[in-house]
């Protein structure tokens, strides 16, 4: 059920500024879903739908996103990015960064950002994102879906040891509307930085500063026509992966999963 709009700017110092009207509703299938048909039918960049919970929450790969009702912050961006496509992966990387400042000034929390959606808090999950297209008569939009698990009860028993909270980390439930507010404002300052002449540049360069995973990090990766194992090497500049292989040497890496090689070379992180 839609239950009103609130709206947000960012500050006017920042070009582009982008306006945030936010479409609640207590349960929807998919806020990526609503939000790429709003876009479909001519949405305004800045449109965020958000939910109390999801039936058919969606990660990457088709994957599900468990969203018990009031457990967790389910909301899906309306963008309209005047960048070229090629650097649309970097949108990600500003959800990430977004997500990862709220975190560590509202909650005093340590993230770290897994390549190339996840923000993690001792090696556990606490959010993803999730960016996807939606082509229409009115032009091309882009779609970036967030999740952050606020509550102990997003957590279902089988991922409690890859999965965490903000209420596990610091030991209460956090204010949603302050998660919220923060992290709009947080987006809206990487979004506009984006289209800055340096933003590329800028963006990658946060991103590193805040992701582990970024150089030095022992991985496997997932492929989908193979597996490859290394150790990380940066990103480009349209925020694919190096990694440095024995075999192979410097693979670049569009798209995959990767996960973190622990000590002991027969455990494999799942986080």
């Amino acid at each position: 059920m839609e239950t009103g709009g609130l709206v947000f700017s960012t500050p006017e110092l920042l070009n582009p500024s982008i306006d945030i009207t936010i479409l609640n509703f207590e349960s929807i299938d998919s806020t990526n879903l609503e939000a790429a048909n709003q876009a479909k039918r001519g949405a305004k960049e800045g449109l965020c739908v958000v939910a109390e919970s999801q039936t058919a929450g969606r990660g990457r790969h088709g994957r599900t996103w468990i969203s018990p009702k009031n457990a967790g912050l389910y909301l899906s961006i309306v963008l309209r990015p005047a960048i070229e496509i090629r650097y649309l992966p970097l949108l990600t990387f500003a959800g990430a960064i977004a997500v990862y400042d709220c975190l560590r000034t509202n909650f005093s929390l340590s993230p770290d950002i897994k390549w190339a959606n996840d923000v993690l808090v001792g090696e556990k999950k606490i959010a993803g994102i999730l960016a996807e297209t939606a082509d229409s008569e009115y032009g091309m939009a882009v779609v970036l879906g967030i999740g952050i698990n606020l509550r102990r009860n997003a957590i279902s028993p089988e991922l409690s040891e890859t999965a965490t909270s903000i209420e596990n980390e610091t030991g209460s439930p956090p204010d949603k509307q302050t998660v919220l507010q923060s992290l709009i404002g947080e987006f809206s300052s990487r979004y506009a930085g984006l289209h800055l002449p340096n933003g590329v540049e800028k963006t990658c360069e946060e991103w590193i500063e805040r992701s582990s995973y970024a150089n030095g990090k022992e991985v496997r990766a997932t492929l989908p026509d193979r597996t490859i194992s290394g150790r990380t090497s940066g990103i480009t500049e349209t925020g694919a992966l190096k990694i440095e292989t024995a075999d192979e040497g410097l693979v670049i890496i569009q798209a995959g999963d990767v996960t973190r090689i622990r000590k002991n070379p027969s455990v494999i992180s799942q986080d």
